[in-house]
């Protein structure tokens, strides 16, 4: 490890209690579990050896028949007894942990939905949560290493108190030789455990910088293997062009150039098992000076040979545990900075300001009023670290109940538009009105709720038709189906095995149903009918429907979007026909504003050319 990676004593002790935190937050019952097994792992082996030492000072003395029966039964009982709590302990500390790493992505999960939808989209921080991510499920640095070293802290803690006793005992035992009962042997066994431990000491941070090292060097090695070997093949998505076009063969080369990559990495290993091998060796000979002076009390009359298998039991317990609390405070230096990277990107600020004015619920009002206006005012937007702005001085206003089309070319601007309006972004210049007041000043979740939104790239999830409809609202089994009716989804419904409680795909339920695309973008126009919303937008919402589907879609148009405003996009320049009006975006500006026919009759305007240039191809 770097001398400038390294934390003061205070952060590392304020990073690994809000680990503490975190831990117990996520992943209830773990540390108790973690305890539990460290006391029950700690003490077996104690019990055992002061037992045993019994046995053999019966066997070396009077040789009772009863006495010995009595403790070997003992010994067999209480080990029992121990084994049978250890294996409880161990099964609830595995499923805890096992559980752990499930509950851990709820850490990114949280993160991802509630920062800045800007962020979502900025590649830097994608990548940055990417790397944590990593981080924490390739090499378990982090919180899953403070889980572990607090696994080994609290056995060693365990340990230690056990045996500390029973080795004061030796030293306050009394033999034949004045030499032996001198006090200065505590000075002189001090002194001979104090290079294994110092050693270790060394030698664990000596490791963790290598380890340290070799996880920088393996990150891009392991997102490339994780891309080549599991998402690339494994996702069903790309199945059709992976078989089609052999992308499996270049994903086979890639992971032949990893595995030399990870090859090359020898003299990392063989310096971490060499450091290994000497931390073992001296041990050894700390665990050596201490055995030779349990000997040499015995050889002086101390104690006899129970006494011998007690107290090098007891060394051995606490030379154990000093070394696994030596490791864990070597090993704290190396999680607490990946801590603190974890934190760092956790604690990322929201720069998106969420306003506290109500949305004033006009359509539940009993007047009946349902009258919002949208409006933009010279808004112009660049996305960060663009040259260029993607809308240029958009001014227009909306109101319930209109129908507006917007076309134009690819990168027009027309999604950027949309995010605007639904307030994904905020505008770079200009400002955009809900009755007058700026957006921004409105509470963020409650001017959300004002939109149903099926978006061009959107989702469904594997759950319950009914969920997927309903979403995140209150579910009304009546009113999903006159919502997937009037989204042309009907007949689909009733041909499925459970009805609305069938689940869509197989990910969650064997029994699952696979729809079409075309059907699920009729799922998804479904679920913005069911949310109710004044504003429905529309972005390509029938791309992936036939035909006839789509000629349904549009007969149904005016019912579907009710006394809602409705934003429809599309390139299809026949569906604007049933919108009062049109905007054609053309580089990030409004170039032309109309009806389909006023538009039309325009020759020198770019959708007289779209649209005859489309009409030519349909006729030819």
């Amino acid at each position: 490890m770097k001398r400038q990676d390294k934390l003061p004593i205070r952060e590392r002790a304020a990073l690994t209690l809000r680990a503490w935190r975190t831990v117990r937050r996520f992943c209830p019952g773990l540390l108790g579990a973690t305890a539990a097994r460290a006391a029950a792992a700690a003490l077996q082996p104690f019990v055992s050896v002061l037992l045993s030492a019994r046995i053999v000072d019966e066997i070396a003395g009077e040789r009772d028949a009863g006495m010995l029966a009595l403790w070997t039964a003992l010994t067999v009982s209480v080990n029992f007894l121990f084994s049978v709590v250890k294996g409880c302990f161990d099964k609830l500390h595995s499923d805890r942990e096992n559980q752990m790493w499930c509950t851990f992505g709820r850490l990114f999960s949280e993160k991802q939905l509630s920062m800045d939808y800007a962020d979502v989209e900025d590649a830097a921080v994608q990548k940055q949560k990417d790397r944590e991510k990593n981080n924490l499920f390739q090499f378990g640095n982090g919180l899953a290493q403070f889980v572990w070293t607090l696994r080994d802290m609290l056995q060693g803690a365990f340990s230690v108190a056990a045996s500390a006793g029973a080795v004061a005992a030796l030293f306050a035992s009394r033999s034949s030789s004045a030499v032996m009962d001198s006090p200065l042997w505590l000075l002189l066994l001090a002194a001979g455990m104090a290079p294994g431990i110092i050693g270790n000491a060394r030698l664990f941070r000596r490791n963790n910088a290598l380890f340290l090292a070799w996880c920088g060097r393996m990150e891009p090695y392991n997102r490339l293997f994780s891309f080549f070997g599991f998402t690339l093949c494994q996702d069903d998505a790309r199945a059709k062009d992976v078989r089609l076009y052999r992308q499996d063969l270049s994903a086979d080369r890639e992971l032949t150039k990893l595995e030399k990559a990870e090859s090359g990495e020898r003299g990392y290993h063989a310096r971490y098992a060499a450091n290994e091998t000497l931390a073992a060796l001296l041990s050894g000979l700390s665990y050596a000076v201490c055995t030779l002076f349990v000997a040499l009390k015995a050889y002086f009359g101390a104690f006899g040979a129970g006494g011998v298998v007690q107290y090098v039991g007891m060394f051995a317990q606490f030379g154990s545990g000093l070394q696994k609390l030596v490791f864990t405070f070597s090993d704290n230096a190396v999680y607490t900075v990946h801590l603190k990277s974890l934190f760092a990107f956790l604690d990322r600020p929201n720069r998106k300001y969420e306003g506290t004015l109500p949305v004033e619920k006009r359509a539940f009002c009993e007047n009946g009023d349902t009258d919002y206006e949208l409006e933009l005012r010279d808004v112009s937007f660049r996305y960060p670290g663009a040259a260029e702005d993607a809308l240029r001085h958009v001014s227009l206003k909306l109101r319930v109940g209109k129908r507006l089309a917007i076309v134009g070319r690819n990168g027009s601007g027309k999604t950027t538009f949309i995010k605007l309006l639904c307030r994904l972004y905020d505008p770079t210049e200009g400002e955009i009105l809900l009755n007058g007041i700026d957006i921004r000043k409105y509470k963020y979740e409650e001017y959300l709720s004002l939109f149903s939104v099926v978006f061009q790239d959107f989702r469904l999830f594997a759950f319950p038709l009914r969920q997927n409809v309903a979403a995140g609202g209150e579910y009304d089994a009546d009113r999903a189906r006159d919502c997937l009716e009037t989204a042309g989804f009907g007949e689909r419904l009733r041909t499925l095995p459970k009805g609305l409680d069938t689940c869509l795909g197989k990910e969650l339920e064997e029994d699952g149903v696979e729809i079409s695309g075309g059907e699920g973008q009729k799922v998804a126009l479904a679920r913005a009918i069911y949310r109710g919303a004044p504003f429905l937008i529309l972005d390509e919402p029938t791309a992936a429907l036939d035909p006839v589907a789509e000629a349904e879609v549009y007969e149904r148009f005016h019912e579907i979007a009710g006394d809602k405003t409705a934003v429809f996009i599309s390139h299809r320049l026949a569906s604007c026909r049933f919108c009062d009006s049109i905007l054609v975006f053309d580089g990030g500006k409004i170039v032309q504003k109309g009806s389909h026919d006023e538009l039309v009759r325009d020759e020198s305007g770019p959708y007289h050319a779209l649209w005859h240039a489309q009409a030519e191809y349909y006729s030819a």
